[in-house]
């Protein structure tokens, strides 16, 4: 409160009104709450805006005129005071509608006034009627009880909002009386003879008038009422001491535009001649085309560019300066001074004002409807006046005129609403475009011409404050309804929200200021020396002739003297740093309005008159003028900032945040839009805690919160805006178009399509196909394309320019860094299109596809990163590594598993994939492993491709190249535990049914047949087991290529360490127990697949990680794989030449086999000997025979178990043997002898006793024969074909292979025997010195296939073939087969 409640309080009734009304209502001690510690000591304002009139009390406290300057300052302090407090209230009460008794919900939750509306409403609208007349208890009598109940609560809750009542009266008589005393006793009020005093007095005049009409919008009357009833229930009946003055008050106010006019009446006079002499400023203001041919915004003459300082209009170039000023002035001055419009030239000073607004701004965002008040209330007075004239009450020649103005004033005002409203926006449109214009060429020539900053740093600040009001009129007419007064239905005043020029002017005010602090050190030493030479000109001034005539008097002449002192003491600046001078001038200035003080009253015997009179005959500036110019220049000295942020500040526009963000977002990215505006935009930011009120103090939090909003907003459109223009770049019709690539299929459909066509259309960039070549971005008909592009690049690159070089953001305790934030929305940019792109509609993008993604974009980032200085690609790297790795940290730096290892998203998310759709095969697309083409096909698209485009060998190596290493770890990890799944059911499988096996191992051994059969229906589930065995193959056939695709990318990127791998690999110890070390480096060398045998070592891994294998029902293993043979699975099963494999994927089963015997058998030893190790204590050189003799023996036991392997399953195949059985002989044997190719410790020879090989080359013979380009199958018996081998049929019809696959070695491909008893030269095993000579390098290469046919051979088709169509000859087919007959020599 300005004072405790006491004083107002009605308790004391012996407390003297007279008393209390001398103590509070007089003198600016009253308002101490409203000033704070600097306003309330005689001395300086806080405003910037009335920065120039501090300390005006100290010059000349004695005189009653200096006392008087005092509370002008202040009382515009307490005016603006009183209005952020009436502003917070409205936003407690959610802007109540007082005039129209709207009042909301939260109205009356608001906790000021009792939620009782019947009773208030009543109060209100029978205001200024006491309460004690309404009969309330009629009209509530419960709300009334509970008022009763809770009088004192209520009371508390409005006793600081009728305090403000309280203030606004006592504002008004204070500054009603100082607006009387300034209007009589100041000489003049000209803005060319007296500017200082007359602005002081306008603001003031200004700020009482929107005070009381801002008051309006407060629920007065509610607030009085309410709290008289409270007061009266709580203190026996007895009314508030002062309820009868704010009765009077409010009603005198009521409407408040009625008590201004009858108040400032006495001073219409003085505000009519100000009117008048400001309008020359004001039509100069508005005249574009004179601003811009004549100059008075230019730094240069504008009709002789060499002439480099314009010197044509240097004091209308200031005023210019002060013209938003002015505006407010007429606006406000004609308002409630309406008789001052009847002046002959005020009609056009009026409509040029009038016709450029809509709305009058009285605090902040809040304004009044500025037409209709001249109309509700200024009309009015018109045609009062028009009437009086017309009734002869002056002389005839007057009344005439008088009736005439006045006629032409009542048309002005009935048809200049009209006006304004369609061309308003046009007006203030072409006024920014001027702005927008001279602003670039002054931030332009004052960049390269810096020295001539300084002399014209008045125009600067001229074109700064015309920038401030035409970008804060924009923002306080978006969204204005102004109402029509003849068809009374609201229009909406149509403003652009995309209108650019509202970035290039925010721009160009932001580099204006940004130049002006650059060099603010230049400017101060301008203005000092303008004052040392002020100086002599002043003492010469005061020694003229006419100077000694006036015979001062000591006060003037002291003050004088003091003047000369104060400028003939400034620093000279020559030789020395002036940044380091430090000069105050504010007892020069407070000494010269104190001069000013005196000669401007009507009670001092020297004034300004004699003052010009006396100096002005020299010839050359008067004394005053002189001394005005002096004090505006010395603010230039010391008071640069407080300038500056006067005219260049965009602080309310705060208050219209909301609409600085739209138009933001509509210009920022607009055709228009500059990347270089973003720094101004979020500049403004800055100021917005400035607006807070100390009088409120929940206000600094609230907008600073706000400010940091609007800037992280902002940001976040800058920062989309950036994603927008590198995601242009990155899309098909961007970069995309520029690397059209056609994939095989498309060249050979548009080859195909081409030699249909007699003529070829070589001008056309289109194809039938519907998809564009290479080169159509070169036609002339995509022209704009290409120049969108051009545009999005240069877009980027200067945004990125930008925000790099943009300073920090400081709003409050908050630093924005934008080249921070433009970091993170690369990457998470980046981020987020890799993980977009990873799936198409319908489903996994093909990791060739997806890495071309990627490096396109990447090509875009390195662009970026031209022009920002910072590492985005290690950024990039970084998004990389997480999306492959994101387990804690410290594992990458680890060599063991961590307890828990997490993948990235884009790894999970392909990973998974892979094993879903390939692996596990779960939408039953027909996966099966081809061996001749090293990849997965499938009988239906699985998503939107084949499975052979995602899985062949250039699709595993891009995968290994996006996701490297630890993508490659994952996707390993996962077959593993998949792997070890099915691991554990062949063991569950192995205890179950352990005697049944035992029994069966037994009859095979004896031989009994019966016995065998017997036992092998006790086995349940078979084909279920024969499934996951399948399914394990399948998981051993995908991780050798994921591992040959890695040893390939690491080959290609690194050889180095690729050859160091391979050669250590040849070279370490094969003892058995294999050392941790040793173990490691064998995992790595296999996850590359530089080891021999990969599938029996990657096996080994699993059954040693989950200790598996550690039964002896394992020992069992080879019978259970035997028995295999007795499926139903095979009834089935066909063998295709052109994949090299089965329909069925049984061919997976023997990879199965091999690698679990032999990753079994590697277990059980390595178990065995550390078992016995553990009770022995032999030597080291003991120990070194034993593991020697240790890896000898495990691969003897290997042997041995596929050994029996074989014997009992070729025994099972042969026994099962007979007529009806027979279609199913042929894809038993040929499994056999893939698993002996599969398999090192198979070798032919052990296959050979059970398997004749001419039984073998005589069914290769068969398929190879019959049909090289049809899959075939022997199935059923057929009488067309020979006794022994006459079981041909065709087989279904499956996919033809992808004709990319890349052909074999031929000499992989050769005989695997030279003679029916040679043995293979590469796997020769010698039983003698049990070493094992083998030259590994193409193990898993078929050893038998067609080696040499005659080019003249014919193909012959089987009749009931499936299929019709053609295919290449039978020799380039059998040139890369890896099965068939053999020729022998």
């Amino acid at each position: 409160m300005a004072k405790s409640w006491q004083h107002y309080s009605a308790q004391d009734a012996s407390s003297s009104p007279t008393g209390g009304r001398s103590r509070e209502w007089e003198g600016p001690s009253r308002w101490t709450e409203y000033l704070g510690p600097d306003m309330s000591s005689p001395v300086s304002s806080r405003s910037s805006r009335n920065a120039s009139f501090d300390g005006k009390v100290q010059g000349y406290g004695g005189s009653h005129k200096g006392l008087n300057m005092q509370w002008v300052v202040q009382l515009i302090e307490v005016a603006d005071g009183l209005m952020a407090k009436m502003y917070r209230l409205n936003q407690i009460l959610d802007y109540p509608d007082p005039v129209g008794h709207m009042y909301s919900e939260a109205f009356w939750k608001s906790g000021v006034f009792p939620n009782h509306p019947r009773i208030c409403l009543l109060l209100s609208k029978k205001f200024p009627e006491h309460f004690s007349k309404l009969q309330l208890e009629r009209v509530d009598k419960p709300s009334l009880d509970a008022l009763h109940d809770s009088a004192e609560v209520h009371l508390q809750s409005l006793e600081p909002w009728v305090q403000l009542l309280l203030d606004l009266m006592a504002f008004r008589e204070q500054a009603l009386r100082l607006i009387l005393d300034l209007s009589s006793t100041v000489i003049t009020l000209l803005p060319h003879q007296n500017s200082l005093i007359l602005h002081a007095f306008m603001d003031l005049f200004c700020s009482f008038v929107r005070v009381n009409l801002f008051s309006e919008k407060m629920p007065r009357k509610m607030m009085l009422q309410m709290y008289n009833l409270l007061h009266a229930m709580s203190r026996n009946d007895r009314d508030f001491d002062y309820y009868h003055r704010l009765v009077q008050f409010i009603d005198s106010y009521d409407p408040p535009l009625k008590g201004l006019q009858e108040d400032l009446n006495f001073v219409s006079p003085r505000i009519g001649e100000v009117l008048e002499a400001v309008g020359p400023i004001i039509f100069l203001s508005t005249d574009t085309r004179k601003l811009r041919n004549e100059g008075f915004l230019s730094p240069y003459h504008p009709r002789y560019p060499d002439i480099l300082t314009n010197s044509a209009h240097p004091m209308r170039a200031q005023d210019l300066a002060n013209v938003t000023s002015y505006r407010e002035w007429v606006l406000l001055g004609y308002l409630v001074c309406p008789d001052e419009l009847l002046r002959v030239t005020s009609i056009d000073i009026a409509l040029v004002v009038l016709k450029e607004n809509l709305v009058l701004s009285l605090f902040r965002d809040e304004y009044i409807l500025l037409h209709e008040d001249y109309q509700l209330y200024v009309l009015p007075r018109i045609l009062e006046s028009k009437k009086m004239a017309k009734s002869g009450r002056t002389k005839q020649k007057e009344a005439d005129l008088e009736y005439s103005v006045a006629k032409q004033v009542e048309k002005m005002i009935s048809e200049v609403h009209e006006q304004a409203i369609l061309s308003c926006d046009v007006i203030h449109r072409e006024r920014r475009i001027l702005l927008k214009q001279e602003i670039g060429r002054m931030v332009l020539f004052f960049t390269d011409q810096p020295s001539l900053l300084a002399p014209n740093i008045q125009m600067v600040f001229s074109a700064l404050a015309l920038a401030q009001n035409e970008v804060i009129w924009y923002f306080q007419h978006v969204g204005v309804a102004s109402s029509k007064s003849k068809t009374t239905r609201t229009v909406a005043v149509d403003i652009d929200p995309n209108d650019p020029t509202i970035g290039f002017l925010l721009d160009g005010m932001d580099r204006l200021c940004c130049l002006v602090r650059k060099y603010i050190a230049a400017i101060r030493g301008y203005a000092l020396s303008y004052l040392s030479s002020c100086a002599g000109r002043i003492r010469f001034l005061l020694g003229t002739a006419g100077m000694v005539a006036l015979d001062l008097d000591a006060t003037l002449k002291g003050l004088f003297q003091r003047i000369v002192q104060h400028l003939e003491n400034i620093p000279k600046p020559q030789g020395e740093n002036i940044s380091a001078i430090t000069c105050d001038l504010s007892d020069f200035r407070k000494d010269w309005l104190s001069i000013l003080m005196i000669v401007t009253s009507s009670r001092s015997s020297i004034n300004i008159r004699h003052l010009e009179k006396a100096t002005v005959s020299t010839g050359k500036e008067g004394l005053l003028s002189e001394g005005n110019a002096a004090y505006n220049w010395s603010r230039c000295v010391d008071e640069l900032e407080s300038q500056l942020s006067k005219h260049g500040s965009l602080k309310k526009l705060y208050f219209y945040h909301q609409h600085l963000t739209a138009v933001f977002r509509n210009t920022m990215f607009g055709p228009e839009g500059r990347p270089q505006h973003c720094c101004a935009w979020l500049g403004v930011a800055s100021s917005f805690p400035e607006c807070a009120s100390p009088i409120v103090p929940e206000e600094v939090t609230k907008i600073g919160r706000d400010a940091v909003l609007y800037v992280e907003s902002l940001i976040e459109s800058i920062m989309g805006g950036l994603e927008g223009l590198i995601n242009i770049l990155d899309s098909e019709g961007g970069f995309g178009a520029l690397e059209i690539q056609l994939l095989p299929e498309q060249a050979a459909f548009y080859l195909n399509n081409a030699s249909r066509v007699s003529v070829p259309s070589a001008k056309s960039p289109k194809v039938a196909a519907g998809f564009p070549l290479p080169g159509h971005e070169s036609y002339p008909e995509n022209n704009n394309s290409i120049k969108m592009l051009e545009a999005a690049m240069q877009r980027l690159t200067n945004l990125c320019s930008v925000l790099n070089d943009m300073e920090p953001i400081c709003v409050l305790n908050h630093v924005f860094v934008l080249r921070e934030y433009m970091r993170e929305c690369i990457l998470g940019n980046f981020k987020r299109r890799l993980l977009a792109a990873l799936k198409t509609d319908n489903d996994l993008q093909r990791p060739s596809t997806l890495e071309s993604m990627i490096r396109r974009h990447m090509s875009i980032v390195h662009l970026a990163e031209q022009h920002i200085s910072m590492d985005l690609t290690q950024g990039i790297r970084e998004v990389l590594l997480s999306e492959a790795f994101t387990g804690p940290v410290t594992s990458l730096h680890l060599f063991d598993k961590p307890a828990e290892q997490l993948a990235g998203t884009a790894t999970e998310v392909v990973c998974n994939w892979y094993m879903e759709n390939i692996v596990k095969d779960i939408s039953g697309a027909g996966i099966l492993f081809t061996p001749i083409h090293k990849c997965f096909k499938s009988t239906r698209p699985v998503g939107g491709y084949f499975a052979e485009s995602v899985t062949d060998l250039r699709e595993l190596q891009a995968f290994v190249r996006l996701f490297g290493c630890y993508g490659v770890d994952r996707l390993d990890r996962m077959m593993k535990d998949h792997t070890a799944a099915l691991l554990n059911c062949i063991d569950t499988s192995l205890r179950s049914n352990r005697e049944v096996l035992e029994a069966i191992a037994g009859s095979m051994h004896s031989g009994d047949r019966i016995e065998r059969e017997a036992c092998l229906k006790q086995i349940v589930d078979l084909d279920t087991l024969i499934g996951f065995c399948i399914e394990a193959g399948q998981a051993l056939a995908f991780d050798n290529l994921l591992a040959e695709a890695a040893g390939a990318i690491l080959e290609e990127g690194a050889p180095l360490i690729h050859s160091l791998l391979a050669g250590v690999v040849k070279h370490i110890p094969q003892g058995i127990p294999e050392k941790k070390e040793i173990r490691r480096m064998k995992g790595v060398a296999n996850s590359v697949g530089v080891v021999v045998d990969h599938d029996s070592e990657w096996v080994r891994s699993i059954l040693e990680e989950v200790g598996g294998a550690n039964d002896d029902s394992w020992s069992l293993l080879p019978y259970l794989f035997a028995i295999f043979i007795t499926s139903n699975i095979w009834n089935t099963t066909g063998f295709n030449v052109e994949t090299g494999g089965f329909n069925n994927n049984i061919h997976c089963l023997a990879r199965c086999i091999s690698a679990v015997i032999a990753g079994r058998e590697y277990v059980k030893l390595q178990r065995e000997h550390q078992q016995r190790q553990s009770f022995s204590n032999s030597r080291d050189s003991e120990t070194l025979d034993s593991e020697i003799q240790s890896r000898v023996s495990a691969e003897a036991s290997i042997k041995s178990a596929m050994q029996v392997f074989v014997k009992f399953a070729a025994g099972v195949v042969l026994d099962s043997w007979n007529e009806a059985t027979r279609s199913h002989l042929v894809a038993k044997l040929i499994f056999l002898d893939q698993l002996s190719e599969i398999s090192p410790f198979l070798p032919r020879t052990s296959l050979e006793p059970y398997v004749p090989y001419a039984i073998l080359r005589s069914i290769y013979s068969q398929y190879y024969s019959n049909s090289p380009s049809i899959p075939f199958a022997l199935l059923s018996a057929s009488p067309h074909h020979s006794p022994a081998i006459s079981l041909t049929h065709a087989s279904p019809v499956s996919r033809q292979p992808r004709g990319d696959s890349t052909p074999q070695n031929s000499a992989y491909d050769s005989g695997y025997f030279r003679g029916s008893s040679s043995l293979s030269q590469e796997h020769l095993y010698e039983t003698e010195s049990g070493n094992l000579k083998s030259d590994n390098k193409h193990r898993n290469v078929r050893r038998s296939g067609p080696l040499d046919y005659s080019s003249s051979r014919k193909v012959k088709y089987v009749e009931g073939s499936t299929s019709g169509n053609t295919g290449p000859s039978p020799l380039p087919r059998f040139a890369v087969s890896r099965s068939g007959p053999i020729s022998y020599k």
